[in-house]
């Protein structure tokens, strides 16, 4: 790439993000579930063993979880979602099954979860976000942690543009955060689509280069792999708030922990401004 982000930087911002006191973590539908939408309770465990090596480092996490829809279609054995009716119903019977598997996988470590369910217009709602703040400030006093997900039994437009991909950098963003981590099941940003072109490059860093990055992933972008768009641009909104951002791969061994101690992993975000 013709802009790369120098290194200097690219190690200030990988510091910065091992430092991180407060993280936000947004875990994506297939980070969750296999092939046939079962939550998959390997992954699921995966990423609370994760969550958990942050915790015991003292740092705040908050987790941003999607896969309630998957789940439920999973549960009853529900092949489509093809309405938004049928979606929102799916959710409810996936978003119960969801906490259910969080609460019990948590608990290994003696940690104790709480659910929050939000639409994009509660945080857009100074009164309302007020509140949410509120809660995640106390729950982390308390040494819980805050599960967030979108509240996909009553969102309407959302439920199908990437909504907690937003949802995540809007938390980060209003909660104070200093690192959001979006995992996924690509290894982050590429020259192309790694699914489709072997030969699809991984971006170590995006900073002053986001524009050649932009274009590259709205040329790349479709099908499944359409989702790295709306992760791209939360990781591009949050570092514009002088905060790092990483998009990893969910399934690498020990991926929050090479976070911790500033190891290359997956794409960063250099900030824009300080935080």
């Amino acid at each position: 790439m013709s802009g790369a982000v120098e290194a200097a930087e690219v190690a200030k911002a990988r510091s910065l993000a091992a430092n991180a006191g407060r993280v936000v973590v947004k875990a994506g539908t297939n980070s969750l579930t296999d092939d046939e939408s079962n939550l998959d309770d390997g992954k699921l465990d995966k990423l609370v063993d994760d969550v958990a090596g942050l915790v015991e480092r003292d740092k705040e996490v908050i987790l941003v979880s999607s896969g309630a829809i998957g789940a439920g279609k999973g549960r009853i054995g529900f092949a489509s979602d093809d309405t938004v009716e049928e979606s929102q119903a799916l959710s409810t019977i996936g978003q119960s099954h969801l906490m259910r598997r969080y609460t019990e996988s948590f608990e290994r470590y003696g940690l104790t979860v709480a659910q929050i369910l939000v639409t994009e217009h509660d945080l857009e709602n100074p009164e309302r976000f007020t509140n949410f703040k509120n809660t995640i400030e106390t729950l982390l006093e308390w040494g819980v942690v805050p599960i967030v997900n979108e509240n996909d039994a009553v969102a309407t437009e959302e439920i199908r543009i990437g909504d907690n991909d937003m949802i995540s950098a809007s938390i980060a963003i209003g909660v104070d955060a200093d690192l959001l981590v979006t995992l996924t099941d690509v290894g982050g940003v590429y020259t192309g689509n790694p699914k489709e072109d072997a030969g699809a490059e991984l971006i170590e860093a995006v900073g002053r280069n986001y524009d050649e990055v932009e274009q590259i992933v709205d040329s790349s972008a479709s099908g499944s792999f359409g989702g790295i768009r709306t992760k791209v641009q939360g990781a591009r909104s949050v570092s514009e708030h002088g905060i790092p951002a990483i998009i990893a791969r969910s399934t690498e061994e020990d991926v929050l922990e090479k976070v911790a101690t500033e190891q290359p992993v997956g794409t960063i975000f250099t900030p824009i401004n300080d935080h």
